[in-house]
């Protein structure tokens, strides 16, 4: 197939680009910047300029692409800014979906959130409804999410990959970075809200196993699809491991939960075919940094 990726310098993407390359696809994909598109050629697949926000230029690198699928892996997280990132979840989408109807594409995979549901004690599947009617920013995200997957939905087949947090190279929780920072006691690192070791529940998924789901999702029917690993774990379980193969600091347990914090069910992706690398984040986070 003839594959077009938006995103495809991103931490997933990275991973994703030599995945499809490998399988036999003709890869293109976008950078914002020139740096970018030089490392895409780099991996052995053709390099393009163009902007998510930028719609006719975006609209003319899918249409000379011609692809047969469209990739979307864009995101806006490098500055912790969460309008940003919505706004890209929408208008972003939204550009990329119209260039790919323009090209006549008819499979669209995008890169979701598995931890947009609605609270409860057990871990989400694909049917538990979103969280709609949060308290802001969470609100905002999960509004982001719907419009971005609903913006997918038009074309003819349109998988959204709900990832649980990604680690591993590239991502905020990758040795020295962000994560890494906060827990050693950067006040100027980004914090989140579930570095605590307390009972919120968090479901993690390895970069490489994210890029893996995307290639086998070429083939999946339309839907929300959670990709995450085996081991949904409260922060009190994660939190001290995680520490420890970063090299930093463990925060000592905390009480109380976020509501909303209840991890993700991988039976679907598993029954497609699906199968991580990294079952667990127990092994994954100190193999990360291989």
């Amino acid at each position: 197939m003839r594959i077009f990726v938006a995103g495809a310098t991103g931490a997933v993407g990275r991973q994703l680009v030599p995945l499809l390359l490998d399988a036999g696809h003709q890869v293109t994909g976008i950078s914002r910047n020139q740096a970018g598109v030089e490392a895409i050629r780099r991996q052995g697949a053709t390099g393009l300029r163009a902007d998510a926000f930028d719609r006719d230029a975006l609209r003319a690198a899918v249409v000379a692409a011609a692809p047969d699928a469209v990739i979307h892996q864009l995101t806006d997280l490098s500055g912790a800014d969460g309008a940003a990132t919505d706004r890209l979840r929408k208008d972003g989408t939204r550009n990329l979906v119209d260039a790919a109807k323009a090209a006549g594409v008819g499979r669209f995979v995008v890169q979701s959130l598995a931890w947009v549901y609605e609270p409860g004690e057990k871990p989400a599947d694909e049917a538990t409804p979103l969280d709609f009617g949060a308290e802001q920013p969470r609100g905002a995200m999960v509004d982001g999410i719907k419009a971005m997957e609903d913006t997918a939905a038009s074309l003819g087949t349109a998988v959204s990959l709900r990832f649980g947090i990604l680690y591993g190279p590239g991502t905020w929780y990758a040795p020295g970075g962000p994560v890494a920072a906060a827990l050693a006691g950067d006040q100027n690192a980004r914090m989140l809200a579930y570095l605590k070791a307390d009972g919120s529940v968090s479901s993690f998924l390895h970069v490489a196993d994210a890029a893996r789901a995307t290639v086998a999702a070429l083939d999946w029917p339309s839907g929300p699809v959670n990709v995450v690993d085996d081991e949904p774990a409260p922060g009190r379980d994660w939190l001290p491991v995680l520490s420890a193969a970063l090299g930093v600091p463990a925060p000592g347990p905390t009480p109380g939960q976020l509501d909303w914090a209840r991890g993700a069910s991988n039976d679907l992706a598993r029954s497609r075919g699906w199968n991580p690398l990294h079952p667990t984040w127990r092994d994954g986070f100190a193999a990360q940094g291989a």
